[in-house]
């Protein structure tokens, strides 16, 4: 059995990985723990999340000592704020723990892209150079074999594994920039309270035109800029995103059907609805990416829909595992 422990336990992304961790034949918990400043710290995670209760009895417990708690750890997840990723992965990686990251400290080798998007200055760009951008269904075999997994962000997720399949197969013009809308529930931005996520004071409303840091994330893993804009629904989870693109003359719907199939074939946690396009209600507490295609003459529009905190965040990173040790792809996950 691996010894799991979560960092940033509190928050709704560590208590879906601490269900999954639960339920895993191959993993056992052996520790949750937030900041030593955090107002969770000594609660047990079944009182800040009603539905463990009767299932997990761990209390959150401060982080005070990480190498101390790395010795005591074979996996480690960081459900943590890119800073403290960035300071507390080397320390765990250092101790021989495999790491998978859920922020975005280790996602990106693009120079000064930390200073500009993150507001920090990247200090370990040895390990940056050597961690691994977890899309499970793009790059298992790095995921197999690095010691850091950076798991993508949510809108990143949603996107890539609507747009890869066609890029890979040379269908697009992308000349005419993949055009990304896409919507997240309130969940996406945490659990701390703040007008900004206040259930009462949100509106269907576009935010970050132009500037939001995950436009470089995609336009870095794909190979090609995109035009990014992300909205907040007032609903708590899920992400819907509609993407307008242009094909390449003579790309007919066969080829088109073909590179989705091919990619995804043999990838359990993305289903294809083709002609029937995805909808949050069938993704949402699911592992799953859904995705369905409409064309029309030159363009197409792809339209993909995951569960922000789990395929986007939570179940991914266990998808990662999975990989990584050659357990079976969605184990704990359905």
């Amino acid at each position: 059995m691996l010894k799991t422990t979560i960092i940033g336990a509190s928050g709704y992304t560590g208590a879906e990985l601490a269900l999954m961790v639960h339920k895993h034949p191959e993993l056992t918990l052996s520790g949750l723990y937030v900041s030593a400043n955090s107002l969770d710290a000594g609660k047990s995670i079944a009182e800040l999340h009603g539905k463990l209760a009767g299932i997990i009895s761990h209390s959150v417990e401060p982080l005070k000592d990480p190498a101390q708690v790395a010795k005591q750890s074979d996996v480690v997840f960081l459900a943590t704020a890119h800073e403290v990723s960035h300071d507390l992965a080397p320390i765990f990686l250092a101790e021989g723990c495999q790491v998978f990251d859920l922020s975005g400290a280790f996602r990106v080798k693009k120079e000064g892209f930390y200073d500009e998007f993150y507001g920090f200055a990247h200090q370990h760009e040895a390990w940056l150079d050597n961690s691994v951008y977890g899309l499970a269904e793009w790059n298992a075999e790095g995921i197999k074999q690095s010691q850091l997994i950076a798991v993508p962000g949510c809108y990143p997720t949603a996107s890539q594994l609507a747009i890869k399949p066609l890029l890979d197969e040379a269908l697009l013009d992308t000349n005419q920039w993949p055009v990304i809308n896409a919507t997240s529930g309130v969940s996406g931005a945490g659990r701390k309270a703040s007008m900004t996520n206040s259930f009462c004071e949100v509106s269907l409303q576009a935010y970050g035109v132009f500037n939001h840091r995950h436009q470089p994330e995609i336009a870095s893993h794909l190979g090609t800029d995109v035009i990014f804009t992300p909205h907040l629904g007032n609903f708590k989870r899920g992400i819907l995103a509609t993407i307008t693109m242009k094909l390449k003359a003579g790309v007919t719907e066969a080829q088109i059907a073909e590179a989705f199939t091919s990619a995804y074939q043999n990838k359990p946690a993305v289903r294809l609805t083709e002609s029937t396009l995805p909808t949050l209600q069938n993704v949402e507490n699911t592992p799953f990416c859904d995705i369905g295609w409409k064309v029309q003459g030159e363009h197409i529009i792809v339209v993909s829909a995951i569960d922000n905190l789990l395929k986007g965040a939570s179940s991914q990173a266990m998808q990662c595992v999975n990989i990584h040790y050659g357990f079976p792809e969605l184990t704990a996950l359905v």
